[in-house]
């Protein structure tokens, strides 16, 4: 009668060279229907040890193996956290099973993997059906191109201020990242009419469709607040320039009876008559109720789509929008002598926004663009760099990442 033999259990046995053996298959298969039991069936205590014995297993076992334990538990919603996380750094043929589907492992969990892996793992984490901002921070962390964009597509992944933040301004060199931002409900009005700026024709129609709103709750619910503030002789800075931003009318009255232009149309015909120039740029931005650095920026605009609000804003007709293309010397039409599609472009946002919507828009631009260029923003700018949201506020993110990108 033949006898199995003994278990080896010598030093020297351990020293051997593994071998890939059919049994260890069968061990780790049987390994894993233990720990597949359900908890009602199983103590906490042997599922887990079960688990212990299989990572050692599973530390140099062959990929075919250690991808098909990884299938087997991923669906398991008590699978011992330690083997999902070894499986999940390991290869990505085998990591997969586990960073798309595993719902046992926890955020710290996928934090810990997130740092210590490819950036094709990071992708596959990033296709997961849920993410929290704190996992989406660290994904983003790294500004892959794939991984960033697969997370702004993912509509389960939560975005915190910080990311957005970071994935904005990158933005300015990746086109990319603006259209699948603006689609994002995390995103506010200050993301989106900052990122205008950079944005392309298509996507800067989508920014004023969702972003140039009314203000009227705004407006109604401040309207006592402006003769107490003339009362006080406007002294407090903050509540001039945030009650200018809300205020209903565009046009500046002072500026149109201090000026020799008298209006803002007087103003824009000679424009058109003799070119554009710095005191007539300067007395268009005062009569239009903007100041001068935003008038610069709009009126330096490659594309011209801000031209039609500033038209639009105040009241202006179309036929102002025209001469003020033409002061700027941009050809209203093309050498062949069709129109120039760049001027028909902006004519149709003109057309497409209304007078409300538009000074929405300008007042916002005006606001973020001038309301906080203290002299720190400003060495911020000159550094290319971008000040802190909670110590200089949101106007000031706005006007370094405008005026820092003119590149």
């Amino acid at each position: 009668m033949s006898t199995a033999p003994a278990l080896e259990l010598s030093e020297q046995a351990d020293e051997q060279t593994p071998q890939q053996s059919t049994v260890r298959r069968a061990l780790a298969k049987r390994l894993s229907d233990v720990i597949c039991i359900p908890s009602s069936q199983l103590p906490p205590q042997e599922r887990h040890m079960a688990g212990d014995v299989l990572v050692e297993l599973l530390r140099d076992a062959d990929i075919e193996l250690r991808a098909s334990v990884a299938k087997r538990l991923v669906m398991l919603n008590e699978a011992p956290r330690t083997i999902l996380v070894l499986l999940a750094k390991d290869d990505i043929e085998v990591a997969r099973h586990v960073l798309e589907s595993s719902k046992s492992l926890t955020d710290s969990d996928l934090i810990q993997i997130a740092r210590k892996v490819s950036t094709e793992h990071r992708l596959t984490i990033s296709q997961r059906r849920h993410i929290s901002d704190a996992v989406v921070d660290v994904l983003a962390e790294f500004l892959e191109e794939d991984v960033v964009e697969m997370l702004l597509k993912n509509k389960g992944a939560q975005f915190s201020e910080t990311t957005l933040q970071r994935i904005l301004t990158v933005s300015r060199q990746h086109q990319p990242y603006v259209d699948l931002l603006v689609k994002r409900d995390e995103v506010r009005p200050s993301h989106g009419l900052t990122m205008f700026w950079w944005a392309d024709s298509k996507t800067r129609k989508t920014i004023l469709h969702r972003f140039g709103v009314t203000r009227a709750v705004l407006q109604q619910t401040c309207a006592d607040l402006y003769p107490r503030a003339a009362a006080e002789g406007w002294n407090d800075e903050p509540v001039r320039k945030a009650l200018q931003f809300i205020e209903r009318r565009q046009r500046n009255r002072a500026a149109m009876a201090r000026s020799k232009y008298g209006t803002l149309e007087n103003a824009i015909e000679e424009a058109a008559r003799i070119g554009m120039n710095r005191e007539l740029a300067d007395e268009i931005a005062y009569i239009a109720g903007i100041k001068p650095a935003t008038s610069a920026q709009i009126l330096s605009d490659k594309t011209g789509e801000s031209l039609a609000i500033l038209c639009k804003a105040p009241g202006l007709r179309r036929k102002h929008l025209s001469m003020l293309w033409r002061a700027l010397k941009r050809p209203e039409v093309m050498a062949d002598g069709s129109p120039n599609p760049l001027l028909e472009n902006v004519i149709s946002v003109f057309d497409a926004i209304s007078t409300d919507n538009a000074q929405t828009v300008l007042r916002y631009w005006n606001w973020s663009l001038t309301s906080s260029l203290t002299p720190e923003v400003l060495r911020y700018i000159k550094k290319g760099l971008i000040p802190k949201e909670e110590d200089y506020g949101a106007a000031a993110i706005t006007a370094a990442l405008v005026f820092g990108n003119r590149t």
